[in-house]
């Protein structure tokens, strides 16, 4: 399954020129994506919340079309079935993301755990773990959540 997200972000890849790095880092921004599907589905309780902010966050932060977006989530659900950790992902966010980037990664993650306004303890924890996995600082981790729960109050 790891192959087939590959083979998509080479595809993306492969359509930019070679010349220009944002469209290529672009094509890594994938990877945050199916994190994100990670995440909503850690708690087993998909709420119609969460989806619409999913769609939010992809579009806003990554600008994805709806036909991307639908193709992420089904890619990103059928190598979450199959795939026994996060370095799939995680390790093209740390060889494509600048710090700042991954940042803004975990506090897209909080938006999305924090959309349906129940924080459940997997959501959490899979938020902490991918920040260790991405070289987060704890710092930063709690600012992030702290600047989502800020702005949802």
């Amino acid at each position: 399954m790891f192959e087939l997200l590959k083979n998509l972000f080479d595809q993306k890849l492969n359509s930019a020129s070679a010349t220009d790095e944002s469209q290529r880092l672009k094509a890594f921004e994938l990877a945050g994506a199916a994190l994100m599907v990670e995440l909503m589905e850690s708690d087993y309780n998909l709420d119609s919340r969460e989806s619409r902010e999913f769609d939010r966050v992809l579009q806003e932060t990554f600008g994805l079309a709806r036909e991307e977006v639908d193709k992420i989530v089904a890619l990103a659900r059928q190598t979450a079935q199959d795939s026994t950790s996060l370095y799939e992902f995680t390790r093209l966010i740390n060889d494509n993301y600048s710090y700042e980037d991954k940042v803004g990664l975990i506090q897209n993650l909080w938006r999305l755990a924090f959309a349906d306004d129940d924080l459940d303890k997997y959501e959490e924890s899979l938020i902490r773990q991918i920040a260790d996995l991405i070289y987060v600082s704890h710092s930063d981790f709690i600012q992030a959540k702290l600047r989502v729960r800020g702005h949802d109050s």
